[in-house]
């Protein structure tokens, strides 16, 4: 086993390509999006996940890219401050944490460039077709020729196309968690300065927060719905525009940001289980295969760490003259454990954040090194 089809150019999948490159292996990357995604909210490193960043040499570089936020206020529904901390934020947690938070378009960035020599990268493509026999994996795309490689990762989110053709519909893995959430950028037009601003009112809300040396906002809207995500883009921009709209204070100017963003991205908050996560030589890999969820606070460092773990696993049992199956059955092993404390942050306090030391305690289970 040499050859390794990544689908999905986010966190995980170039992560993995990183990896795996330094065990041997010859990745391959194919990403549906014409390059690197743009937008998308600030995301959290924390616990392990930072000794595999420190282990790729990206401590310094993540770090110079972290958000400075100072505190954040929340407010009731006509936008009077009800609550403030120059302590923590929702977003990242305690100011003081050695934790890190940054953009998630910085942090694939910051990725792709340290991974880009030696990895290939196709862009604006997807996989149709898996066909596995004893010689590997055949792979149909949508616009390349077709090819066969010996391993395939399906890296490719929330709904996974690979994990669709090699395990089936997502509606058998999904768990929906009852909320819908929304999320874009705009100009600073409320003149936030390293602030964060939240507020709530029945069963919807929304959080801002200065980025860009506070030139830019990026606005999170939510709601609950148990309802499916809405696919296509234009309709899922009247639906949050229609369940935000009985909110007051700013919403109106918000409102009107939203049917202005060009990386207005909108999505259940979903959580995936499976009983495994690899079928023959198809395996899963972050939110693909367990996705914790933006409300568990923790998707990131879920695929940071995985990227690690299964790249260490196919180099041992490369080494040792083992199959795939080996390595695959050790990494989920190890990352199962991981995996289900991370995924309870999202449920632990509906509506709010889970406690501190539920966050410490999931945040540092698991080791790097066996």
């Amino acid at each position: 086993m040499k050859t390794v089809l990544i689908s999905g150019g986010g966190i995980a999948g170039t992560t993995l390509a990183f990896w795996l490159r330094r065990q041997g292996f010859v990745p391959t990357v194919v990403e549906l999006a014409p390059a690197p995604r743009r937008g998308g909210q600030a995301v959290d490193i924390r616990g392990v996940a930072l000794d595999v960043v420190d282990r790729m040499g990206l401590t310094g570089p993540i770090r110079a890219l972290r958000t400075r936020m100072r505190g954040m206020s929340v407010l009731d529904a006509d936008g009077n401050e009800v609550h403030r901390s120059t302590e923590a934020t929702y977003s990242s947690g305690r100011l003081d944490s050695d934790d890190v938070e940054l953009l998630r378009e910085d942090l694939v960035d910051l990725l792709h460039e340290h991974t880009a020599d030696g990895v290939e990268f196709v862009h604006g493509d997807s996989v149709t077709e898996l066909r596995e026999d004893e010689h590997g994996v055949h792979v149909s795309f949508a616009h390349g020729r077709p090819r066969t490689f010996d391993l395939v990762v399906g890296a490719d989110g929330l709904h996974s196309r690979v994990r669709r053709l090699a395990f089936g519909p997502e509606e058998r893995f999904l768990r929906h968690l009852g909320t819908h959430l929304a999320i874009f950028s705009a100009d600073n037009f409320l003149g936030l300065e390293d602030w964060q601003v939240w507020q709530r009112d029945g069963h919807a809300g929304y959080g801002i927060y200065p980025v860009r040396d506070n030139g830019e906002l990026r606005i999170i809207f939510g709601y609950e719905d148990e309802g499916p995500a809405v696919r296509d883009p234009e309709e899922a921009r009247r639906q949050v525009a229609e369940r935000m709209g009985e909110l007051r204070w700013e919403t109106p100017r918000l409102l009107a940001a939203l049917h202005r963003a060009p990386d207005f991205y909108a999505d259940v908050m979903a959580q995936v289980h499976l009983d495994r996560w690899s079928a023959g030589r198809t395996v899963l890999l972050g939110d693909a295969g367990y996705c914790a969820s933006p409300l568990s606070g923790q998707g990131t460092s879920l695929a940071l760490v995985g990227a690690h773990l299964l790249a260490d696993e196919l180099g041992r049992a490369r080494t040792a003259g083992e199959d795939h199956r080996v390595a695959f059955a050790r990494y989920e092993e190890r990352m199962r454990p991981f995996v289900a404390l991370n995924q309870a942050l999202a449920t632990e306090n509906p509506g709010g954040p889970a406690a501190e030391e539920s966050v410490e305690r999931a945040k540092n289970a698991i080791a790097l090194d066996r």
